[in-house]
């Protein structure tokens, strides 16, 4: 690790332990406020990827994912209004999502590095967006896996309603799931301005 990848380590780890925390409030009825945060996380791969090269962006993702858990972890331990600031379900997905998903991104970017310059981020961005989102939303909230934390009352999450208002009906879980994906895919085109600023700038720079 260079004193170069620190800033990206920083910024990772900044978005997980955000990102753990708004997901438990909900922004209108189907949004939670984490929708916003963890997209920016695949920008600062992708960024690294480019800028830096595959084993850079690499070890930011184990690096950022590693303090990322351990403020995570330390969230489930500091009370809040409504309980943990983070609860132990919701850092367990966060944590297996966001690895999984973020390997995912740097082999896609590495295997599309040599074709045009927005279709590697692009296309890493939309699968690992898409892993990530079944993998979290189902770890968190999925009624099925209640045993990871008993005590954590994520009922809420569990009551049967029409997908998005409208449709076959389904815990409300898959509707936030649903629109935080479609918010992923939005950010992920919107993203491609500043990936290509700041690979322009930093690429100068290098």
């Amino acid at each position: 690790m260079t004193r170069a990848h620190i800033p990206g380590i920083l910024a990772m780890a900044t978005i997980v332990v955000a990102s753990n925390i708004l997901v438990q409030f909900l922004f209108g009825q189907w949004l939670t406020w984490g929708a916003f945060t963890y997209p920016l996380a695949f920008l600062v791969t992708d960024v690294m990827n480019r800028v830096y090269g595959t084993q850079a962006a690499r070890r930011v993702v184990f690096v950022g994912f590693g303090v990322g858990l351990i403020y995570s972890l330390i969230g489930t331990q500091i009370m809040g209004e409504f309980g943990p600031l983070v609860t132990l379900r919701i850092a367990l997905g966060s944590g297996i999502a966001f690895l999984i998903a973020q390997l995912l991104d740097v082999a896609v970017f590495s295997a599309l590095r040599t074709g045009r310059w927005w279709r590697a981020p692009l296309a890493s961005t939309l699968l690992g967006s898409t892993v990530d989102t079944a993998l979290f939303f189902t770890i968190a909230f999925s009624a099925n896996l209640a045993f990871l934390e008993p005590a954590n009352d994520v009922s809420w999450a569990g009551e049967v309603l029409p997908i998005l208002g409208f449709g076959t009906a389904a815990p409300l879980w898959v509707s936030l799931a649903i629109a935080d994906w479609s918010v992923k895919l939005g950010l992920a085109l919107l993203a491609l301005v500043p990936f290509r600023l700041i690979t322009a700038r930093l690429t100068a720079a290098h």
